[in-house]
């Protein structure tokens, strides 16, 4: 699924990366956990989380994945996005709860597994 599908289906707003919207993701993650991030996330993902802070950014970097969404219309501040711009990983904010917003992408034919698992 490309991202901006992700955008409409979420009802997301582009906080950076706006670029890089014809990137395709093969999974999703959601956790307020970086260390089941690490130990859960597929790469070329979304991550989902409402966790504001830069570590988040770092994980993401880490683990390749192409997008971090905020849910609960949680604002990251502007030092976590312009390290997302730097390390080009694509930031968006939904007013969604994660429960919604997983499963809004769920439905939608975007699963947990990763490109490697077709």
């Amino acid at each position: 699924m490309v991202l901006n599908e992700i955008v409409r289906i979420l009802e997301a707003d582009v906080l950076c990366g706006e670029d890089r919207l014809d990137k395709e993701v093969f999974s999703a993650c959601a956790s307020d956990l970086m260390s089941d991030v690490l130990a859960y996330a597929r790469e070329y993902s979304i991550l989902m989380t409402g966790l504001v802070h830069q570590q988040v950014i770092r994980t993401a970097e880490m683990m390749d994945i192409e997008c971090v969404c905020f849910v609960r219309n949680k604002q990251p501040g502007e030092a976590i996005v312009h390290l997302a711009a730097q390390k080009n990983v694509t930031v968006l904010r939904t007013p969604l709860l994660m429960y919604e917003a997983s499963g809004r992408l769920y439905n939608a034919g975007l699963r947990g597994k990763g490109k490697e698992d077709g």
